[in-house]
């Protein structure tokens, strides 16, 4: 097969080392990379990146002409754990369902969905489908209990003493210490916390020895059981329940219970052939499931997937959409304030090892201007190897583009119309076609869906008090303190406004009032001026503010004198 021609960023040199190891392992067959995620309660932006990895690069891969599976293992047969602080119809009341599989534990008040885990993975599911991940998602509750995994159950039981020996290595290492919770405007979210790697349970040993599988009792449905016999002959099993239920079973035919997570997990590399597979920087730790797990799937006659340890995802600035989550984002939150390919690109850009933010904040304006400046980059053909790599990763995969918004304009100028706006479309559409009059946006659909995410992020991400209020009446009071400099540099402004009434033209007009007052042309740039200009800029500046919108600060003024309209700034300024 011919190689890819970008072979300089992350992305493409996995994707070489995994074709390799395929071949090496599996000639011929698909090329098998795996995610796992739990969802035992919101799925957040850290866990993302456990599946954005391996899926960008099995779509490296796949675009190069290899058939390829990304196995999403939806691990919604491990046990409750916890009642997560914050889900709306949730209260703790459901803490009588701890030890519970999730598919067994109601789904909160409310939910259109079975149960709790069908309940947190629809959330999820719409997501990495707007992100155009493609995967072949699987249900281990399904796999356990359809008895898919009976041999491997069976087998593990029977080569219990050895897997012990590898388990026994590490049980007297001391764990790494617990990071102390952030607060989420600087979080970083573990993608343990997604996956069943959060318990990090190798069974148990009682008075009949160790075994590597728990049952869900019969009666009270939790796994606070213990096996106390095991005919590995007959695979007859007793187990005792801390409910005082005691049942013995086949377990040749018995589907209810599930191996302790860390035989679990190397079981499953050995079953599906998983070739790629990266895992949280929790798993470097000594005695962590990944590392154990790569002598246990040894056990099983598999090999360990090859793959980088990643680092966290951290948030800066959430606001309303993080209370009623407990304090942690979701793809979904994210993909309500930025497009996709914003999000695919935050993940695509940066190495595995490498942390990042995605702002909810102020900072999402300025992520978007780099996004745009890239995208300006790629299109004249100006742009860096490993950057433009990064931006086709970003915009589509290898079933073609992402959905795209068809006239990009920048997203702090449509959070500043929808700002001031207030929800008025046939306003905004009014400014919007006035930011370029040569080619006038005919519709708010062209601005879509990109208009739509400023919009939620203006509304749900802008504190109150610093959304922009237009005044009504004029500050009669500040017009008349006005000194002769102040009122000719309104005469000056209102006189040009109509031959400036674009972006570009009024941008021109603000910056150039100053300039001319001072005796220089409005074309003067910075270099051919002297410092006191942009004293003299920002004072104007506040002086608008303050008339438009009564504070020192605002939108950007090009875009909020569009907004104001001209007879309005007209009024508002004293003409």
């Amino acid at each position: 097969m011919a190689q890819s021609t970008e072979t300089t960023d992350w992305v493409s040199r996995f994707a070489d080392e995994v074709i390799a190891e395929s071949e090496s392992r599996a000639p011929g067959k698909p090329v098998v990379v795996a995610s796992g995620l739990s969802p035992s309660g919101p799925i957040h932006l850290g866990n993302l990146r456990e599946v954005m990895t391996p899926h960008l690069v099995a779509d490296e891969i796949r675009r190069r002409g290899y058939t390829v599976r990304h196995l999403l293992s939806w691990d919604d047969y491990d046990r409750y754990r916890k009642v997560p602080f914050g889900v709306p119809g949730v209260d703790e009341s459901w803490a009588e369902h701890i030890g519970k599989p999730l598919t067994s534990v109601p789904a909160p008040k409310g939910s259109a969905y079975a149960n709790w885990a069908e309940h947190f993975k629809a959330a999820m599911v719409a997501s990495l489908a707007e992100l155009g991940v493609e995967y072949d998602g699987i249900s281990q509750t399904e796999q356990y209990t359809s008895g898919v995994y009976r041999d491997q159950i069976l087998f593990a039981m029977k080569h219990r003493a050895d897997i012990d020996a590898v388990l026994a290595q590490y049980r007297t290492k001391k764990a790494p210490a617990k990071k102390s919770q952030k607060p989420v405007d600087e979080a970083e979210l573990e993608a343990a916390e997604g996956s069943g790697a959060a318990a990090e349970d190798d069974g148990s040993s009682g008075s009949a020895g160790y075994f590597p599988y728990k049952p869900y009792c019969g009666a009270c449905e939790k796994d606070l059981t213990t096996v106390t016999a095991y005919d590995d002959e007959t695979t007859e099993l007793t187990y005792v329940c801390q409910c005082g239920h005691s049942e013995t079973v086949l377990l040749s035919e018995f589907n209810r219970g599930k191996l302790v997570w860390k035989v679990d997990w190397p079981m499953r590399w050995a079953y599906e052939g998983v070739i790629f597979e990266p895992s949280g920087v929790d798993h470097s730790s000594p005695g962590s499931s990944f590392q154990v797990g790569g002598q246990i799937v040894g056990i099983f006659g598999g090999k360990q997937p090859i793959g980088p340890m990643y680092a966290f995802v951290g948030i800066s600035g959430m606001a309303k959409m993080s209370s009623s989550k407990g304090g942690v984002p979701t793809p979904a939150d994210a993909l309500q304030i930025m497009e996709p390919q914003l999000l695919r690109w935050l993940y695509a850009r940066r190495r595995p090892n490498q942390s990042f933010k995605i702002a909810f904040d102020q900072e999402i304006q300025r992520l978007y201007d780099e996004w745009d400046k890239l995208a300006a980059k790629v299109a004249d053909g100006s742009v860096l190897p490993a950057d433009a790599a990064a931006y086709a990763r970003a915009v589509g995969t290898a079933a073609g583009e992402l959905p795209r918004t068809a006239r990009p304009l920048p997203y702090r100028t449509l959070a500043s119309v929808a700002d001031i706006t207030a929800g008025h479309q046939d306003q905004a559409l009014r400014i919007l076609s006035d930011l370029d009059p040569e080619n006038p946006l005919t519709s708010l659909d062209e601005a879509r869906p990109r208009y739509d995410k400023a919009e939620t992020w203006i509304n749900t991400q802008v504190p109150a008090e610093q959304r922009t209020v237009v005044r009504d009446e004029p500050d009669k009071e500040l017009l008349a303190s006005l000194d002769e400099q102040g009122r000719e540099s309104l005469r000056l402004l209102l006189e040009g406004l109509d031959s400036h009434w674009s972006l570009d033209g009024l941008t021109h007009l603000v910056y150039g009032v100053p300039k001319v007052q001072a005796g220089f042309s409005a074309d003067a740039t910075p270099k051919e001026l002297p410092p006191e200009i942009k004293t003299a800029q920002r004072t104007f500046f506040a002086l608008l503010y303050h008339l438009l919108v009564g504070r020192d600060t605002g939108p950007r003024l090009p875009t909020l004198l569009l907004a104001v309209g001209a007879d309005r700034v007209r009024k508002l300024l004293g003409a």
